[in-house]
């Protein structure tokens, strides 16, 4: 199995986790939220699979670009 890294495309902050470790997950279901200009931004999966870790926490800052979930696809 292919080993995808989730990536953010926006900074801030992480306000919501919608998926977790080991469970499964769909093309373009949101993984997390991220907080930037007074908005949620849903980070969406680029593929379909399993959610093989979560790298980051609620509140955390986060940069554009910055890997935030593998995935098992």
């Amino acid at each position: 199995m292919a080993e995808i890294k989730i990536v953010t495309e926006v900074a801030g902050r992480v306000c919501a986790i919608a998926a977790s470790a080991g469970g499964d997950i769909g093309s373009g279901d949101d993984v997390i939220f991220v907080e930037a200009m007074k908005m949620e931004i849903p980070i969406p999966s680029p593929a379909a699979g399993k959610i093989k870790s979560i790298l980051v926490s609620i509140d955390d800052v986060v940069a554009e670009g910055q890997a935030i979930a593998t995935l098992e696809a």
